[in-house]
This record gives structure tokens, C-alpha cells and sequence, in this order.
């Protein structure tokens, strides 16, 4: 190994699936790349709901316990694995471990080398690791799951979340109307990044005010979900990345409805990044907190913890909270 990577190191545990109190930030062995993996030095991981899922044993396939928590990182590579040729000691990446999204709270975390990119150079490793998951989400959800070509119109919900910001800015790009469902606080907000129509969904209906959509990207679910069927055309496209929606549902109003898992590739990743680094695509983060602070993370994540709107990260150079 041409960088020199102690024995050892500290990640954040689940030994039993349950609330955040199971996790545990324990010393364990640091793993080495296997063929077609890099081992990075992780300076940021960013924290989604879908480590909520998994911590609670709710994710899509079961995973295999103990398990460290995490998918989204930025760091450092500092080993190669076999096979690898695009990417060099040393190099600044950002990404996600592996398909089953777990492994990137912790010191040192192994990544899949179809899963990781350059960094965006106008990013720090703290704003990088929040862009992985929701971006590519975002963006697959439109194009790839909904199919929008300009002139369309799609409503998305949750707006001013993370995936839904990416998503606005997404569709305002590829020349889409975009309405959108947020609170009255985020309306300026979300009309900046490109939202044409601003609902208010504490107060407005939205299916009172919108017909004939091409397309609705939930990442709400529940009613919203449900009441969303009535604003499609005939041969819209629901896509939910909450839930699985209602096929009985989609047949009465004659639409297609899916729920989709993202699939996060390096080219996705360079394209993501080229356009934050030209300015076309904005960046944010919620809240940033130490990597010794990840169970804190997941009480904000499961609401017991008051946080900002946004993608929480964890940062590998910051002193934990004092207990």
C-alpha cells in the first residue's frame, strides 16, 4: 500500500436491527480492496433515510449482521484494488460504497470503482458527500423512471427536500414545467430553483389545481401518494421512491405507477459533478456533524432531534459533541 492505513479503525456498528440506540462506534479491522474496489479514506459521509431503513432492518433485502451503516462518501483513495485502472492513490472521490449502500461511517470504507467519481472541484469533501445519493435519484427518477422530455409537465413533491431541490433543478434544466408541493416557508426557495407553481401543501389541494401531468415524482407517499393518481393524464407516470404505489389505483386511472431503488454509477457522477463545477447545478447541506455523532444523525433522521432542512453529513475532521 502506497499510503500508510492503520490496522485498525473506528465505524459505526449495527450488531441487532432496532432504533439508533443499537448502533454502536466500535474498533474493527480496516478492510482491504478486493478486485474492482478502492479503499477510501473517508473525510465525509452523508446520512439518508435509507440508513434509517437498514438500521432498523426495513431495507429492500436483508443485509447480513454486524453491518457498518453509510453508503455515501467523499475522501481519499488510498488502495487499489485488482482490476482498477481509472482510478490512483490519492485521487479526491465522492460516491457510494456498493450496491447494498452500507460500509461509509467509518474511518476507511471500501467502495465499489463503478460507484465512485472525481470529486467536484468546487466542492469540499463535507458539501461532496451530500451530492451522491439525492442527485443521481433525482435525476433518474425523471428520465430514466418518467421518461420527461421537454415542453412535459411534472409535479414533484417534497420539493425543498434533498432529492426534491435536485429534482426541480433537474427538470427547469431539460426544459420542463415543473409544479411543485412544499411549505409556504420554502416556497421562495424551491421557485428559485426553478419551480414554475409552488403549492403550499399545508394549505393548498394540489389535485384541485392541477390536471393532466405527464408525470409526479413522489417522495412523500402516503395520501399524497394516493391523491396524486387524480392529477395524471391517461398514460402518466407515477414514480414513488417511498413506496410501492397502488397497482389497482394505477390501473382505474389508466397510468403507470413504480417505485424505483437508485442505481449510482461513476458516469452518472462525472456527469453530476461537471455540472456543479459549470454552475448549472446547485449543492447543499442541511446540517454538518462529527462522524462520533452519527447516532445524534439518526435521531434527527427518526424526528426525536431537531435539525435544518436538508442532507445531514458527518465529517470525519470534526470533535464529537461533548457528552
Amino acid at each position: 500500500m502506497a499510503h500508510q492505513t492503520p490496522p485498525s479503525m473506528m465505524a459505526w456498528r449495527v450488531h441487532q436491527y432496532g432504533p439508533p440506540s443499537v448502533m454502536k462506534f466500535e474498533r474493527i479491522p480496516r478492510p482491504d480492496p478486493g478486485p474492482g474496489e478502492v479503499l477510501v479514506k473517508v473525510e465525509a459521509a452523508g446520512v439518508g433515510l435509507w440508513d434509517g431503513w437498514i438500521r432498523a432492518g426495513k431495507g429492500a433485502e436483508p443485509h447480513p449482521l454486524p453491518l457498518t451503516l453509510g453508503s455515501d462518501i467523499a475522501g481519499e483513495v488510498v488502495a487499489v484494488g485488482q482490476g482498477v485502472s481509472r482510478l490512483r492513490v490519492g485521487d479526491q472521490v465522492y460516491g457510494v460504497t456498493n450496491s447494498e449502500f452500507v460500509g461509509a461511517y467509518a474511518e476507511y470504507a471500501l467502495a465499489s470503482a463503478t460507484m465512485v467519481s472525481t470529486k467536484p472541484a468546487s466542492l469540499n469533501f463535507v458539501e461532496a458527500a451530500a451530492v451522491p445519493v439525492v442527485a443521481v435519484t433525482a435525476r433518474q427518477a425523471l428520465f430514466d423512471h418518467a421518461r420527461l422530455t421537454q415542453g412535459q409537465t411534472v409535479v414533484i413533491h417534497g420539493a425543498a427536500g434533498s432529492v426534491g431541490a435536485y429534482a426541480v433543478q433537474f427538470a427547469r434544466r431539460a426544459g420542463l414545467h415543473v409544479i411543485a408541493t412544499a411549505s409556504a416557508n420554502d416556497a421562495a426557495l424551491v421557485r428559485e430553483l426553478g419551480a414554475d407553481t409552488v403549492i403550499d401543501y399545508r394549505t393548498g389541494v394540489f389535485e384541485d389545481n392541477v390536471r393532466g401531468a405527464d408525470a409526479v415524482i413522489d417522495l412523500v407517499g402516503g395520501d399524497a401518494q394516493i391523491r396524486s393518481f387524480q392529477v395524471l393524464r391517461r398514460g402518466g407516470r407515477l414514480i414513488s421512491l417511498v413506496s410501492h404505489p397502488d397497482q389497482d389505483l394505477a390501473r382505474k386511472y389508466g397510468v403507470e405507477a413504480t417505485f424505483f431503488l437508485v442505481n449510482v454509477t461513476t458516469e452518472e457522477l462525472a456527469d453530476v459533478a461537471r455540472l456543479i463545477d459549470d454552475g448549472k447545478l446547485r449543492a447543499g447541506v442541511g446540517v454538518v456533524l462529527a462522524l462520533a455523532d452519527a447516532r445524534q444523525a439518526h435521531l434527527m433522521l427518526e424526528g426525536q432531534r431537531p435539525h435544518p432542512k436538508g442532507k445531514i453529513v458527518l465529517a470525519a475532521a470534526l470533535p464529537a459533541f461533548p457528552n
